[in-house]
């Protein structure tokens, strides 16, 4: 189901796909998609729910995989990915596309006020707190505190908001 507020803004060049297992895409108040972003219910039945006030820049692709919570007023820039699911790799006698997915690890949550930057990956259990700051091309895989500005490949914290 796919349920956008009215006063929400979807590009007609983003591509939003309805789930066929009941997954939940919303999109809250004033909130903005932008051209290029892409929505896939895939790898589980988690929901995808975008707060008021956010705006997803173009060439962002969202997995719903184990869910995905962001709340109001964050900013996501472009191509960043949101991979709240893992694949099950171990058993090397089958094959990958046939071993399914590994258990959840929570999930997706930004918390209100956040910014994050270019090509960031969010990975599954990913929780970023109120009014963090993500660098562009970084890899966020835990909890970032809230106010924190960091950034990399492992993530590492850069410092905060004043």
């Amino acid at each position: 189901m796919i349920d956008v507020h009215p006063t929400a803004k979807i590009s007609p060049l983003s591509d939003i796909e309805d789930s066929v297992r009941g997954t939940r895409i919303v999109v809250g108040e004033a909130s903005v998609i932008d051209s290029f972003v892409k929505i896939k219910p895939a790898g589980g039945s988690g929901d995808l729910t975008i707060g008021r006030f956010c705006y997803v820049n173009s060439g962002c692709v969202f997995y719903t995989g184990n869910g995905i919570h962001i709340a109001d007023n964050v900013l996501i820039a472009a191509s960043c990915t949101f991979a709240p699911v893992n694949h099950a790799f171990k058993d090397k006698g089958r094959l990958i596309r046939e071993q399914g997915f590994e258990p959840s690890r929570g999930g997706i949550v930004v918390e209100e006020d956040a910014w994050i930057g270019a090509n960031s990956v969010i990975l599954d259990g990913a929780i970023l707190r109120k009014g963090c700051v993500i660098a562009a091309g970084s890899i966020v895989r835990g909890e970032v505190e809230a106010y924190t500005i960091c950034g990399g490949n492992p993530l590492r914290r850069l410092g905060e908001r004043s």
